[in-house]
């Protein structure tokens, strides 16, 4: 039994969603940094939790991503369907209905900070429905169609996961862990600028104000840059805090000079430049980009390995 539904003029045919249609209806691809960052933050905090706790926060947490990437397909599948980046995304392909998303996403997102306060404290339940009402309110109904600053604000979302598994840990904010949302909050306009610029056209055809629809390329570029640059004193101040050390110090001075490098190549470039290679340098720092963050919450975690060890630290 099938029943057709349409977004602006894209038709899909619905048919009874399986597993697999409900996972990816929580962006696992998106849930996995959150897990990887929350877990840092969790670990590198100067309070251990007890296993079951710190798996049960890190469960939650993971839910609480999941409940916001539902609200996300929920309400942007009509300008899914019309990009080729996210036409096959359950929504817009048909495989889950919208109202399935919507019930999906709130029954998750009720769940996931319901438990989380009772497995760690209030402050992280409370950051954690922030969070999804951040980037399912905030972000997905409010900045993404109105102002092509939606990334720069809307970055904060993904930048709260290691403050929440700090704060998970601590029952409190401290310098370090607004350094680790800094990094991310910071790192997150180049890494979807850079994607921009290779998908103008998706986002042209959406109707969605990316900076690259509403100034062009070029401008884009050079905020790409900008950027870029203003990231590194975070990731280097990251670096001299209590959960730093001569690794991370030494792994921000690497990857950052990496980064630096990859946004002046960008900054450097036209359209006839990037259309004739296909935009491979474009690509090629949007894929660094990924392997930045990676690299550097993971030696976040050699750090306070070391320094168990007592090799580690300053």
């Amino acid at each position: 039994m099938s029943e057709t539904s349409a977004y602006q003029g894209v038709t899909a045919t619905q048919h009874e969603p399986g597993f697999g249609d409900y996972v990816q209806l929580l962006k696992p691809r998106v849930m996995s940094l959150v897990v990887f960052t929350a877990l840092v933050g969790l670990l590198v905090a100067p309070v251990s939790l007890h296993p079951v706790e710190a798996f049960s926060a890190i469960l939650f947490i993971a839910l609480g991503a999941g409940a916001s990437g539902a609200l996300n397909m929920w309400w942007d599948a009509d300008i899914d369907a019309v990009m080729k980046r996210t036409a096959k995304r359950p929504v817009p392909a048909g495989k889950v209905q919208a109202g399935e998303a919507l019930a999906v996403g709130l029954a998750l997102s009720g769940i996931s900070v319901v438990m989380l306060g009772l497995a760690t404290n209030v402050m992280a339940a409370g950051l954690l429905a922030f969070t999804i009402f951040f980037y399912a309110v905030v972000y997905s109904m409010w900045l993404k169609r109105s102002t092509p600053q939606n990334i720069v604000i809307g970055g904060a979302a993904g930048a709260f996961p290691p403050m929440i598994g700090w704060v998970a840990a601590t029952g409190s904010v401290s310098l370090e862990a607004f350094l680790m949302f800094a990094l991310i909050f910071m790192w997150t306009p180049p890494h979807f600028w850079a994607l921009a610029l290779f998908m103008k056209e998706d986002y042209h055809a959406a109707g969605v104000p990316m900076l690259t629809v509403t100034h062009g390329r070029k401008v884009t570029r050079a905020h790409i840059l900008a950027y870029t640059i203003l990231l590194v004193p975070v990731a280097l101040g990251v670096a001299m805090t209590q959960i730093g050390g001569p690794l991370t110090l030494a792994v921000a001075v690497v990857l950052n000079a990496g980064f630096v490098l990859g946004a002046l190549r960008i900054w450097r470039r036209d359209e006839a430049m990037a259309e004739a290679d296909n935009y491979a340098a474009e690509k090629a720092f949007f894929r660094f980009s990924l392997i930045y963050l990676f690299l550097h919450f993971a030696a976040f975690l050699a750090e306070a390995a070391l320094k168990s060890a007592g090799l580690g630290g300053w």
